[in-house]
């Protein structure tokens, strides 16, 4: 694949005239879609939500640092180092769903489409359902949580593994073992498969129906940014200076198959998310260029030229008709398609 230098105005399909620079004023951690809404969660303090005409609402949601976000879709829910866990829709109303009593960070935070959440504060993961909280024990700190799409299964990541928690059962948690540190941790969309993207350069999988161990190594940077594609065929992640494309299509994973390495680029891509509806990603990369790729031939267009800073954060609308990007020194952009 021919490489490119997006800095040199290279021969490239290019809609970086279309982006519309959004000035949020914070360096950004995640972004969101409400419908076509676009939510900036800042690093610190605030969110910005940014309407369809492109006006900027900044809302205060912790007293510091912001640690983690997750969005259902109807809500962006986030966790600081105030001990707070906080919701806020896209009208920007701020409602606190928990305060950690001992003033904790809460670092780890899930959402189910049901309305169930998820979060962490040191070694215990708390789950709430419809009305009723429960909490539970962890072996080491949690490193990330993730709800299973099907069923009310939650999977938390910790040292030497993952604990399969079932918070609507009487039943035993499960226990997934493999040494080393995970950070995070995602279900397939068919709930067939789990991955944890290890301390060390690389992610570990479980296939659930019999706990077979996917090893997926070979990265040279840690897995920071793991997406699924439309329905489940392939997980887009960080960590090297391709997009590093897993394939799940098949009932074994990706099981003694290789890796598709898509979009190389003389930077290591810092950011992916997957279309929700189409086979193509975004991906953004660490010296803040952004490309639109389509998985099946690894064509490319670029979104944005190259900055100051990494990407950290990309996000589609549910359409797939906007794409919302963000950097950690807070430049923003949102492109219609």
């Amino acid at each position: 694949m021919k490489q490119f230098d997006p800095g040199e105005g290279a021969s490239i399909a290019s809609i970086t005239d279309k982006v519309r620079p959004l000035a949020v004023g914070m360096p950004i951690s995640s972004v969101h879609f409400l419908g076509e809404t676009a939510v900036f969660v800042g690093a610190e303090e605030k969110a910005a939500i940014v309407g369809a005409g492109g006006e900027i609402s900044p809302v205060d949601i912790h007293g510091g640092a912001v640690l983690c976000a997750a969005s259902d879709g109807a809500r962006v829910v986030t966790g600081g180092d105030d001990g707070k866990l906080v919701a806020l829709n896209a009208k920007g109303e701020v409602d606190v769903l928990a305060t950690d009593a001992k003033r904790r960070w809460i670092d780890n935070v899930a959402l189910h489409p049901d309305g169930a959440v998820a979060w962490s504060a040191g070694k215990i993961s708390y789950v709430r359902t419809k009305g009723e909280e429960k909490s539970f024990d962890m072996p080491s700190t949690v490193g990330g949580l993730a709800f299973a799409p099907k069923g009310l299964r939650l999977a938390v990541a910790h040292y030497n593994g993952v604990t399969l928690c079932f918070p609507n059962m009487a039943a035993k948690p499960e226990f997934l073992e493999w040494a080393g540190s995970h950070l995070s941790v995602t279900f397939s969309p068919d709930s067939k498969f789990l991955v944890t993207g290890m301390h060390e350069p690389a992610l570990h999988g479980w296939r659930l129906a019999d706990n077979r161990h996917m090893r997926m190594s070979g990265y040279p940077g840690r897995v920071r940014s793991m997406s699924w594609s439309a329905g489940g065929k392939a997980l887009a992640t960080s960590g090297a200076d391709t997009v590093i494309l897993w394939p799940f299509a098949s009932k074994d994973g990706p099981m003694g198959k290789e890796p598709a390495m898509l979009a190389p680029l003389q930077a290591r891509v810092s950011a992916v998310s997957c279309h929700p509806k189409h086979d193509i990603l975004a991906a953004g990369y660490s010296d803040g260029c952004v490309l639109m790729v389509r998985i099946e031939d690894g064509a490319e267009i670029l979104v944005r030229r190259r900055g100051n800073a990494a990407v950290s954060a990309l996000a589609w609308s549910p359409k797939g008709s906007l794409l919302a990007f963000g950097t950690e020194d807070g430049d923003a952009g949102m492109v219609e398609l």
